[in-house]
């Protein structure tokens, strides 16, 4: 059962005016969702497990250009693909616990999640990719428990401080990490075609990842 849809608050109060958001504390998705329209000061929150995290600003190395590449790759597959969506930092309602704005994701439009009245996300996309800096801890503990219990089928994590890429699919409950093929290359389960040069990623080579990712549906045209 989905959670009733709730009225996006005004963001006229001021921050001065409005009840603090801060990491660490422990709210509803209710109260967060209340609290974080008041604070347009604050670019990106999340809720997890009932816990808000609150993130730094984005620095451009460590993250700003790997969400490029990987939004880049994603998006060159949902145009060839009608039947998938995708965004980068939409609110995602997974549950009342969890509230998030994940770095990149696809979901297919007749999945397992959907759009609500008010334009938000309801539901787990089907793949999900967050950009691990120093939210490493949370992006591979509380944040990937909240991922595999809701049912988001892929969630891969970059981490840019190890320059390391985890490919993971929920089977049985739990995920299993994916291993490149022998061509270093990981394929998606979930979306077929959808394909990783990961060597050419962890170099930030995004002309290399793409020309992996449009060299593979050639063969398959051909």
């Amino acid at each position: 059962m989905t959670a009733p849809l709730r009225p996006a608050p005004s963001r006229r109060s001021t921050p001065e005016q409005c009840p603090p958001l801060e990491s660490g504390d422990g709210l509803t998705s209710v109260e967060f969702e209340r609290r974080y329209s008041l604070r347009p000061d604050i670019r990106r929150a999340d809720l997890i497990e009932g816990v808000v995290y609150v993130a730094s600003p984005m620095r451009h190395v460590q993250h700003g250009l790997p969400q490029r590449i990987i939004s880049t790759w994603l998006g060159v597959y949902q145009a060839q693909h009608p039947e998938v969506d995708g965004g980068d930092g939409s609110t995602v309602r997974m549950d009342p616990d969890n509230e998030v704005q994940p770095d990149a994701f696809l979901r297919r439009r007749d999945g397992t999640s959907r759009e609500t009245d008010d334009d938000y996300l309801e539901g787990a996309p089907e793949l999900v990719v967050e950009i691990s800096a120093s939210s490493a801890g949370v992006d591979l503990g509380p944040k990937k428990r909240a991922y595999r219990r809701n049912g988001v089928q892929e969630y891969v994590v970059w981490q840019i401080y190890e320059n390391r890429l985890d490919w993971f699919v929920l089977e049985d409950g739990d995920y299993v990490a994916l291993a490149p093929d022998s061509d270093g290359v990981i394929e998606s389960r979930v979306f077929p075609g959808l394909r990783l040069a990961v060597g050419a990623l962890l170099e930030r080579d995004l002309a290399a990842v793409l020309a992996e990712q449009n060299r593979k549906r050639s063969k398959r045209r051909a």
